[in-house]
């Protein structure tokens, strides 16, 4: 064999290797860039238990099955698809729990958007019961637009649509309401 027929057999060689080489480096562009727009969370987690504590003072504990974070996206949010519990623990280290069916928190804006079975029970034994809830942790205050009933310590019962409270529940504002109040009669009798 001539030099001049190795020089094309290698160059042809060289050629379908360089082509090959370019043809895997555009289909592995493409699966990132499927990776990259598609809307798939950036992580999953399973059985998550997270605890919060400030100056080893435990504040919070969030407990869900699953949770999804699509933080990467444009508009960042956590998704947490099949509910979650939340146990927030005051100053005297009294619980409250909230639960709900399903549950996202908007990383722009801190507003948690609760839904499906939003259960609040609070260190004091008052009740909320609603199908959706939207904390705006920003200001501490929670709101919603559905119906929903309130069973209070005393034994009061308000059922509602709509509602504006502090997280305290001490600054509270019912839309529209129906419901049995306790009033207490500090007066002695004459």
């Amino acid at each position: 064999m001539s030099l001049a027929y190795k020089e094309i057999i290698t160059g042809i060689v060289t050629l379908i290797g360089v082509t090959m080489l370019f043809s895997c480096q555009g289909n592995l562009n493409e699966i990132r860039e499927l990776d990259i727009e598609g809307d798939a969370p950036q992580a999953i987690a399973e059985g998550i238990n997270l605890k919060y504590t400030d100056s080893g003072r435990m504040v919070a504990n969030l407990k869900s099955p699953k949770m999804m974070d699509f933080t990467n996206k444009e508009f960042p949010y956590r998704e947490f698809p099949e509910g979650l519990e939340l146990e927030i623990y005051d100053e005297n280290n009294e619980k409250s729990t909230v639960t709900s069916d399903y549950g996202i928190i908007y990383d722009g804006t801190n507003l948690i958007d609760l839904q499906g079975n939003v259960v609040i029970f609070t260190a004091d034994s008052m009740r909320l019961e609603a199908s959706q809830l939207f904390w705006d942790q920003n200001i501490n205050w929670i709101f919603t637009d559905k119906p929903n009933t309130i069973k209070f310590p005393n034994g009061a019962l308000n059922e509602g649509e709509g509602f504006d409270a502090n997280q305290n529940f001490g600054n509270f504002r019912s839309r529209t309401n129906v419901g049995v109040q306790i009033i207490k009669d500090d007066k002695p009798d004459e």
